[in-house]
């Protein structure tokens, strides 16, 4: 069986490229793969077994310090974990910085639900709509209260927590031991940083160690600072090494990130004074309406179509506000 000579060279040369194409993979190939990497290592490995043995107690030394460092970040996650759950009455009144009881607290709630039922009807309004009032004057508003003193603090430390570091640093680095540096901090700086650092000062001295005292402080100031600082004391106390420069790295991260949320607050202002503007127009043209045309929005409030018009606008708005407040309010 004789073939074409067209056919005979198109085998030929689809052979030849195979050929050139088998021989240039097995050439290039482990430089591609990564092999050559691999033998390279390999040999490295193998040619400085005796330098490793000598380098062996190094090593084991700086990976037994990894796994000390490990095994306290994960015991900083875990009780991380625990405090993110519901907080208690009793833990959002010490974040506040309010010294009361949670009797003297609920008295006071009662005592604001029963006003805003007794104003309420007063005014005229239904009896649910009274019922309503009373609730929010007794669950919601002294709950809000609470949390806006305990958002206010927790600006005010933050402030004043990286100065606070600065001085502990300063004190380290002139030979005072930590405790006698946390003592100068909580005499020195003003409230909150100076009570929250008695607390601590005042546990010592029945017995409560810096790390306890430093994680019972983030439970009463939960902020990404405090933990901050709260690790660093654990690992160097479990690890040892330079306690002055980790500090002031701690300091130095502290500023950075008051300088970065200050310039996410500013570059949001606008966005922010934006939903303020949009979300408060409705109500300030429904105001300006009814005084320039009282009759002209009755039928909104007085037929159904209306009703259901005002509670759908409503329903929109708010959507809208919380979309806006999302979308503008950041995490950091």
């Amino acid at each position: 069986m004789e073939f074409s000579p067209e056919l005979t060279k198109v085998a030929f040369i689809v052979f030849a490229a195979l050929s050139v194409g088998g021989l240039a993979i097995g050439l290039l190939f482990p430089h591609f793969s990564g092999q050559a990497d691999v033998n390279r290592r390999a040999r490295r490995v193998t040619s400085g077994e005796a330098s490793s043995k000598i380098k062996s107690a190094g090593k084991d030394k700086s990976a037994a310090r990894r796994r000390q460092i490990q095994d306290t970040l994960k015991q900083f996650e875990e009780a991380e974990k625990k405090r993110r759950k519901k907080l208690t009455l009793r833990q959002m009144i010490g974040q506040a910085g309010l010294e009361i009881s949670i009797n003297a607290f609920i008295i006071a709630s009662l005592v604001v639900g029963a006003f805003f039922f007794i104003g309420s009807f007063v005014v005229g309004v239904p009896i649910y709509v009274a019922a309503i009032a009373a609730l929010v004057g007794a669950l919601g508003l002294p709950r809000w209260f609470l949390n806006y003193l305990g958002k206010r603090r927790r600006e005010t430390f933050l402030r004043e927590f990286a100065d606070a570091i600065d001085v502990m640093v300063r004190g380290i680095k002139a030979g005072l031991p930590v405790s006698d540096a946390l003592k100068v901090i909580a005499k020195e700086t003003p409230a909150p940083v100076g009570p929250e650092f008695s607390e601590v000062v005042e546990g010592q001295r029945i017995g409560i160690t810096i790390d306890q005292g430093l994680e019972r402080m983030h439970e009463r100031m939960p902020l990404a600072e405090v933990n901050f600082l709260a690790i660093v004391m654990a690992i160097q106390a479990k690890t040892g090494g330079n306690l002055a420069e980790a500090l002031g790295n701690l300091s130095r991260v502290l500023r950075d990130r008051k300088k970065m949320k200050q310039k996410i607050d500013s570059v949001s202002q606008e966005a922010k004074a934006s939903a303020a503007i949009i979300g408060a127009l409705p109500f300030c043209i429904a105001g300006a309406m009814m005084v320039l045309n009282p009759t002209y929005l009755l039928p909104l409030f007085e037929t159904k179509i209306g009703n259901v018009l005002l509670v759908g606008s409503g329903l929109w708005m708010s959507c809208g506000i919380l979309v806006m407040r999302k979308m503008i309010n950041f995490d950091f």
